[in-house]
């Protein structure tokens, strides 16, 4: 999972496994597989190596076998 600032300054927490596209227009559109959309701070080449970052965090760790979550940022 990654964090996000939406555009009302509140964090929010996403699963990356449930993003389907992320769009900038000039916010960031993060779309779900569900077909809701939020709008975030970050812009969307950010957002995109947070979720690089964070499943080369998975693939790498250990404890993943385990069923244990990497700690987040």
């Amino acid at each position: 999972m990654i964090k996000v600032t939406r555009l009302n300054d509140s964090v929010l927490i996403v699963n990356v496994d449930r993003i389907q596209s992320l769009q900038a227009i000039p916010e960031t559109v993060i779309t779900f597989t569900n077909n809701n959309k939020i709008m975030v701070k970050e812009p969307l080449e950010e957002v995109s190596q947070r979720i690089v970052e964070y499943q080369r965090t998975i693939n790498s760790n250990p404890d993943s076998s385990k069923g244990q979550p990497p700690d987040l940022p």
